[in-house]
């Protein structure tokens, strides 16, 4: 995970492609289903963008978690939802234009809120933040490996369609492929340190993975939206793009120690997102 090569070209270049085909599943109507559901948008937006990183660091301070794991969580918290998160939204029976038009404005707007979200992790719980992050270089990262591409996907698939149609499953398919290796060559890489605070940031992810579909569903019940967008609110606010989480921690700022956290999280946010869609098929 240390080599060069593969941190700063490789894993960049995955995720990139990542970023295309959620692109590519991108379509006219999608942007239209914005415009007849703004409220769930906004308070999907909210929950995301605002209340998520407020739980991680309020869970970071009541768990007194090390320097490596709050940075972590907070990274993690700071990252938007993934594609897993449309996949999860379909089998749910949810809202799925909603799931999607989430997931892709989260992902262009996080290219500048995260940046600031970290930087603020960073100086509120590293040693040595001088030397940890460069704010522009992060920003600009993030615009090279996420919005270009997914610029790019939307507009293969409107010119394109049907090479967008076949290609959506493997897109898929690298997508689920690519988090599990960056995973386990994680847990490899850091086992030391993922023995030694395994039980802590276990239950800290846990914690954070049930507080935020929590959020997602009170917020949708706050604002009275109806049962398909407030499952879809649980799952977007509840699973988070851990492979960006971990490529940042990796390559952005060359500390494999901090993506523990979403390696972790990788794992136990399909526990919650288990649930939402075992009770939506029980409980029609």
């Amino acid at each position: 995970m240390t080599e060069s090569y593969l941190t700063q070209l490789v894993m960049p270049i995955v995720l990139a492609l990542i970023m295309f085909g959620m692109g590519l599943s991108l379509t006219k109507q999608d942007f239209i289903a914005l415009s007849k559901a703004p409220k769930a948008i906004v308070v999907g937006l909210v929950g995301q963008l605002l209340l998520l990183p407020i739980i991680a660091y309020l869970l970071v301070v009541w768990f007194n978690l090390s320097e490596h794991l709050a940075v972590g969580i907070m990274i993690l918290a700071a990252c938007p939802g993934g594609t897993s998160s449309n996949i999860l939204s379909q089998l749910a029976r949810a809202n799925l234009a909603l799931s999607v038009c989430l997931t892709a404005i989260t992902t262009l707007v996080c290219v500048f809120t995260t940046p600031l979200i970290i930087q603020f992790a960073i100086t509120q719980f590293s040693q040595t933040p001088s030397d940890s992050f460069s704010l522009l270089n992060t920003m600009l990262g993030l615009i090279i490996i996420t919005l270009i591409p997914v610029l790019i996907g939307i507009f293969v698939r409107h010119k394109f369609t049907e090479f967008a149609l076949r290609s959506e499953a493997f897109f898929r398919h690298l997508s689920s492929a690519f988090l599990i290796l960056m995973i386990v060559a994680i847990t490899y890489q850091e086992r030391a340190r993922l023995v030694d605070s395994f039980i802590l940031i276990s239950e800290a992810a846990i914690a954070l993975n049930v507080l935020a579909i929590i959020t997602g569903l009170l917020l949708a019940r706050l604002f009275k939206l109806v049962r398909k967008d407030s499952l879809t609110l649980g799952i977007e606010v509840g699973v988070q793009n851990s492979s960006m989480a971990i490529l940042i921690a990796i390559s952005f700022l060359a500390r494999p120690d901090y993506a523990i956290a979403a390696g972790v999280y990788g794992l136990v946010m399909y526990l919650g997102a288990g649930i939402i869609i075992f009770g939506a098929k029980r409980w029609p």
